[in-house]
């Protein structure tokens, strides 16, 4: 059951959705749960807003009234103002979300996401050439 349970705006403007999912039937977990996120037009869903849910939930985000802050330091006024300060800031979110993971018991981000694709794209393609290498190997034996 996926239900919209509020719009996300930007003055006037429609950016997103908040939506509310509850699982009834599952082969993997446990049935009868429910998560809600936030969908943005154009992005999909929203990974910086997670991360604020998530590091309130766990403490490592403080929310007083509408303000969040972390260590102490204001990092916005409402949650799409704190979401939009780490869209902003890729280190500051890749901090929290790696204290969240840890709290969490979840393996964490490496330091640089980027480079750990490029290492993973360039270890495949090392490992294409060594096989394109025994493949010719092969084919120089049997002649």
């Amino acid at each position: 059951d996926i239900r919209r349970t509020g719009t996300i705006k930007k003055g006037e403007e429609a950016i997103g959705n908040e939506t509310k999912v509850k699982v009834v039937k599952n082969k993997v977990a446990s049935p009868f749960k429910t998560a809600g996120f936030d969908i943005l037009f154009g992005e999909g869903i929203s990974r910086h807003g997670e991360i604020i849910d998530m590091g309130v939930n766990a403490r490592i985000l403080e929310k007083s009234g509408a303000w969040y802050a972390y260590n102490g330091e204001k990092i916005g006024q409402g949650r799409d103002n704190a979401r939009e300060f780490l869209r902003e800031n890729p280190e500051l979110a890749r901090e929290i979300e790696n204290k969240v993971r840890l709290e969490l018991g979840i393996p964490l981000l490496p330091a640089d996401v980027e480079s750990a694709v490029e290492a993973k794209v360039d270890g495949r393609a090392e490992v294409k050439a060594e096989k394109t290498e025994k493949a010719e190997k092969a084919e120089a034996k049997a002649k």
